[in-house]
């Protein structure tokens, strides 16, 4: 496999401050490019010998609202269970937690970013691309469907469920959701129990959609505890 190390070197001395951030970690390379150079940096990458990224295996959306918070921490568990069943903020529970959701950021960057998985066949490494949405309310990034053509359901995808509309995409509409779909499942602050509910009426002869019927709530599963009966040392 070609040398990590030596892939961050090469980016750096091509890109410059086109990188607003980069991180090896797990001999995994990441970068942060800005949207408004995402083309010119995804172009580079696709067609340069030093790259050579002829692929992309994935596009996805992240939400990055509610970043680093511990929901299901169960180092020091109590009577009361993981955290996620006794933390009144916990997402799902109320207007209230979906609100906290909502306002939390990673500090001075945006909610929503697509990320890429590029893959060069003939180089044989990987690189992870991250480009932050600047508008939280309408996050808008560059499609990369005129370079990759793969990417086209996967931007679709983004789109359904995270609401990440990518500019010069051919046809974005929802692929995964039913017509007519109010919001985006996999935002942080969509209700768990989602928005409406739907039934098939036999008296109308078709399905029709209601406000949803359940309350919320959020369960606690069971919390298992160290037995002394089973430590090696009192065998």
């Amino acid at each position: 496999m070609a040398d990590v190390q030596t892939l961050v070197e090469k980016l750096q001395a091509r890109f410059g401050d086109a990188l607003l951030d980069y991180k090896l970690d797990r001999r995994e390379v990441t970068v942060e490019v800005a949207p408004a150079r995402a083309i010119e940096v995804f172009t580079a990458l696709r067609d340069e010998p030093d790259f050579a990224f002829e692929q992309v295996m994935d596009v996805c959306g992240v939400d990055y609202s509610a970043y680093g918070e511990v929901e299901w921490a169960t180092n020091e568990s109590t009577d009361r269970g993981f955290s996620r069943g006794v933390v009144e903020r916990a997402v799902g529970r109320s207007p209230a937690a979906i609100q906290y959701a909502a306002e939390r950021t990673i500090a001075g960057k945006g909610r929503f970013a697509a990320v890429y998985q590029l893959l060069s066949v003939s180089r044989n490494q990987r690189l992870r691309v991250r480009v932050f949405a600047p508008d939280d309310e309408l996050p808008v990034v560059p499609s990369v469907v005129g370079l990759w053509t793969s990417a086209n359901w996967f931007e679709r995808e983004a789109f359904d469920m995270y609401g990440i509309v990518f500019e010069g995409h051919p046809d974005l509409r929802r692929i995964l959701t039913d017509y007519g779909f109010i919001g985006h499942p996999f935002r942080k602050d969509f209700p768990l129990i989602g928005n409406v509910e739907m039934r098939y009426d036999p008296e109308r002869g078709r399905v029709v959609y209601e406000p949803v019927s359940i309350e919320p709530r959020v369960l606690v599963p069971r919390v298992i505890r160290k037995d002394n009966r089973y430590l090696p040392e009192s065998q």
